[in-house]
């Protein structure tokens, strides 16, 4: 379990250093090829200060793009000491509860640290669920905060969104080149010559920014998710020391379980199970790994008891 953390803070590290390290070579190449190192600083300086504004407010906006309102112990009494128990149990702080209004079944938490954790359940999960199997799914929720899995989901989601926007300047930028007018006038051949070496090396950098946000920062994402998913599941047997409640839990979801109202892949990763369609080319792509396995893997747990 520990070893579990560490991973999970070097893997932070990690992603950290690998993003800089693209903003900085993004930065270097415009300043030498516009000879201007401010342009340089000023995007590195615009993207440090987009991702710290993430690191610190993506757990607010990961919650409100799902739908979810904060509750107290008075207005949801079941969820909220659903949670206060686990955490309780364990010696962590009290997260943000969250009531997420959607029909679906599905639970979901994020959070740069167990301080500052967030924690949300669906109103079609409160519904249909039993009170030992609601506690198994926030057990797997409040799994994911202690070891640091919903840190690692953070800053991958707030640094694919600070590439997302550098990819959208560049194509906008680009536009703005050959698609203005001046003074009412298209531009002069001399100013497209002039600006043509510009927007090509900024289309190759909007193109590659395009790539890692949409394509390669999601793969890399899900792939790892998908580990942590076995790991919470494990994790969560551990508190409750019942993994039949989740094994049901799980059982009922892929049973009963709709599309949510309010779909969003960045947030996809955050959630108990898959909330999207699973077709065959969607289950490479998927941020968790499939019912079954889980239920077999927690079976194959509930043995040792």
């Amino acid at each position: 379990m520990y070893a579990a953390i560490a991973r999970n803070k070097r893997n932070t590290v990690i992603i950290i250093c690998l993003f800089l390290a693209f903003f900085t070579g993004v930065a270097a190449l415009l300043s030498w090829w516009l000879q201007n190192i401010w342009i340089g600083i000023g995007l590195i300086g615009f993207m440090l200060v987009y991702a710290v504004v993430q690191y610190y407010f993506a757990s607010n906006m990961a919650m409100g793009i799902a739908g979810g309102v904060r509750i107290d112990k008075d207005s949801h009494p079941k969820l909220w000491r659903t949670v206060e128990n686990l955490a309780i149990s364990e010696g962590m702080p009290m997260p943000k509860v969250y009531l997420i209004k959607d029909e679906s079944i599905n639970a979901m938490a994020i959070g740069r640290d167990p301080w500052h954790a967030h924690v949300g359940a669906t109103e079609g999960l409160l519904r249909i669920t039993e009170k030992y199997e609601l506690e198994g799914v926030m057990a797997h929720e409040m799994a994911h905060i202690k070891n640091y899995d919903t840190r690692v989901k953070l800053i991958v989601f707030g640094l694919v969104g600070a590439i997302s926007a550098l990819a959208q300047f560049c194509f906008l930028f680009i536009l703005g080149l050959f698609a203005g007018s001046q003074n009412g006038k298209q531009r002069s051949l001399f100013l497209t010559v002039l600006f043509f070496p510009v927007a090509l090396v900024l289309l190759a950098i909007g193109i590659v920014s395009w790539f890692i946000s949409f394509l390669l920062g999601p793969i890399i994402m899900n792939g790892v998710s998908r580990q942590r998913e076995y790991l919470a599941d494990a994790t969560g047997a551990l508190m409750t020391r019942h993994p039949e409640a989740l094994m049901s839990a799980l059982q009922k979801m892929e049973l009963f379980s709709q599309a949510p109202a309010r779909k969003n892949k960045a947030t996809a990763a955050m959630f108990f199970t898959n909330p999207f369609r699973r077709g065959l080319f969607a289950r490479l792509l998927s941020s968790h790994p499939e019912t079954d396995d889980r239920i077999a893997r927690l079976a194959q747990i509930a043995q040792d008891f």
